[in-house]
């Protein structure tokens, strides 16, 4: 069963920073695509950044692009996101999933909260 586990997500101050982990059960995440996604209250999920199997490109919304960077730890099989000046409104949930779309049968499980919040 594929299945991904995110965590790193907490309360920090608005210009603080945090790193989410992305940690495969089940598969290699070097062999795919993996991005992050968030959903805030009252808005659909989105996406934040996508990291390329081959070759390691990196796409990043605009809203975050500067702030944001997506890696690969491969010797822990997870994808991080570290993300730097954080403001208020990346106050979501957030979620690592194949990207830039998942299959419709994913299972998004529970993500990890981030709050922005002085």
């Amino acid at each position: 069963q594929l299945q991904l586990v995110e965590s790193g997500g907490g309360l920090v101050q608005p210009g603080g920073s945090l790193r989410l982990s992305c940690a495969a059960s089940g598969f290699t995440l070097d062999h795919y695509a993996i991005g992050w996604f968030r959903q805030a209250p009252g808005k659909e999920r989105e996406g934040v950044s996508c990291i390329r199997s081959s070759g390691g490109s990196t796409d990043y919304a605009d809203s975050v692009k500067g702030r944001f960077t997506i890696s690969r730890d491969s010797a822990k099989n997870t994808v991080l996101l570290q993300m730097n000046s954080l403001k208020p409104e990346d106050t979501a949930v957030y979620y690592c999933a194949p990207c830039p779309e998942p299959p419709p049968w994913w299972y998004w499980g529970q993500g990890t909260q981030v709050t922005v919040s002085s």
